[in-house]
């Protein structure tokens, strides 16, 4: 039976993975910090320790682990943002060079947020305009440490994944509630472009990634064609029935975030982000049309 390995596997990523590939019957096991089942190997993300015999013979590696954009930047935030990801990255590289047998492919996170705010040019792999801020920075110090370390045997990926829309975990559950408490209007102009991803189809891009062996280098993973923040409210209300939505200008949306401990960015910066790889390749997206996939996240 082949393996997959996902550090940092418990998360609502993890679990998409881990159910999608456990169907798909490959043995799933998850490195992490806090093992409570059978297939869960303990880690601590940053030091070699026993784990890295998990390493050996596998298909395939999937780093996720990083702490939570999702937080108020403050330095001990942006710290903990940055270090959980370059020691597991790096950690990651050195115990595969220790390995016989090493993965054939380590599949790393990235990020669509690697991209400038952008309302027309669109961002592919290769054109795609790479900024100059806290959350651009920690993306490209995120891609160095995975490409810094030579992993001559392995083939490695990097996955700048847009937003994932799933029916247990990501960004949709927010917005749900917000847009059941009436509060589902437009966030600031409504025009910042929302590049996302259906949880099937980002769990099907990685598994056509690992059976194209001659693929490797950098993937966005996110829909051709980016929806807007204001389509993207204005079909959550009309699949979950909701008449109305009040729309968040940008000073209620900075008193907002600071309530509920985030950033602004998470909702305001345009992400226009395209596939340009995967299509080129020949992938096939099933969920490529907004509101068909909120249908089908939030009504099956």
């Amino acid at each position: 039976m082949k393996i997959i390995l996902i550090a940092g596997g418990s998360g609502f990523l993890g679990q998409v993975l881990e159910n999608y590939f456990t169907n798909k019957k490959y043995k799933v096991k998850i490195l992490t910090r806090n093992p409570k089942r059978k297939n869960e190997i303990l880690w601590n993300a940053k030091e070699l320790g026993n784990w890295t015999h998990e390493l050996e013979n596998i298909e395939a590696l999937i780093n996720l682990t990083g702490k939570s954009v999702d937080c108020r930047y403050t330095d001990n935030n942006k710290k903990e943002i940055f270090s959980s990801r370059i020691d597991a990255t790096s950690i990651l590289g050195l115990a595969i060079n220790l390995c016989e047998n090493p993965p054939k492919i380590w599949f790393n996170s990235s990020t669509a947020t690697i991209y400038k705010h952008s309302l027309s040019k669109k961002m592919t792999e290769e054109n795609g305009a790479i900024g100059d801020d806290f959350s651009m920075n920690i993306a490209t110090s995120w891609e160095k440490a995975f490409y810094d370390v030579p992993n001559p045997k392995t083939r490695k990926i990097a996955l700048r994944t847009s937003i994932v829309l799933g029916k247990n975990g990501g960004a949709l559950i927010p917005l749900k509630r917000l847009t059941k408490f009436g509060l589902g209007g437009k966030q600031a102009s409504g025009e910042q472009k929302v590049s996302w991803i259906h949880e099937l189809d980002f769990a099907r891009a990685i598994e056509f990634l690992m059976q194209n062996e001659n693929l490797d280098g950098n993937f966005n993973l996110s829909v051709q064609n980016p929806t807007d923040n204001k389509s993207l409210m204005r079909y959550l209300r009309k699949v979950l029935k909701i008449p109305f939505g009040i729309n968040h200008p940008i000073g209620l949306l900075k008193f907002g975030a600071k309530l509920i401990g985030t950033e602004t960015e998470l909702v305001l910066k345009s992400r226009n982000v395209i596939p340009k790889r995967l299509l080129d390749n020949g992938f096939k997206f099933i969920h490529d049309d907004i509101e068909l996939a909120l249908i089908n996240l939030l009504k099956s």
